[in-house]
């Protein structure tokens, strides 16, 4: 099985190259010198990645916000949420995915995210739903999320499997 978690990291990183590069390719007026800077880190970024040193090219990447929110760069890329990254990270490394994985698999995790997205939706429109019970359906679409994430399909389905068990426990159609 393909490394899915090394995909998405080099989604992520490629993501943050590529939004930083059109921005320091665009003329916006702002400090120039600011702004040469963040190219010097750009650059540093990618020739770590080029090496392997992702985890220094991530650091260089999180310095380039930081540089940039202090040197009050108004069209700087903003720092991405957790949740906004991994969703541009999975963007990004489904065209990768799709290289390495058989039509069959890639149908497989589809269908189980078809599921999940379902059975959760169906979860929502409950109205009398406790707090317990509404961590616990997040909880589980989140493990199921995960697993899907790294192409897992047997502990996504796991997953799945308590999610619906849950859905008949409460009458929810799954």
């Amino acid at each position: 099985m393909p490394d899915v978690y090394g995909f998405l990291l080099d989604a992520e990183l490629r993501k943050a190259f590529d939004v930083w590069s059109g921005y320091l390719s665009s003329r916006t007026g702002e400090d120039p010198g600011a702004r040469s800077r963040l190219r010097d880190l750009l650059e540093s970024a990618r020739a770590a990645a080029a090496e392997d040193e992702l985890a220094h090219a991530r650091a260089l990447v999180a310095e380039m916000h930081d540089q940039a929110e202090a040197a009050g760069l108004p069209w700087a890329p903003s720092r991405p949420t957790a949740e906004e990254a991994d969703r541009q990270a999975r963007d990004y490394a489904k065209d990768d995915l799709r290289k390495v994985f058989t039509v069959q698999r890639r149908e497989d995790l589809d269908t189980i995210a078809i599921i999940l997205s379902v059975t959760r939706r169906r979860f929502r429109a409950l109205p009398d739903l406790d707090a317990a019970t509404r961590r616990d359906i997040d909880y589980i679409c989140a493990r199921a999320a995960m697993a899907l994430d790294l192409a897992h399909a047997a502990a996504a389905r796991r997953e799945l499997e308590r999610l619906e068990a849950l859905a008949r426990r409460l009458g929810v159609k799954p």
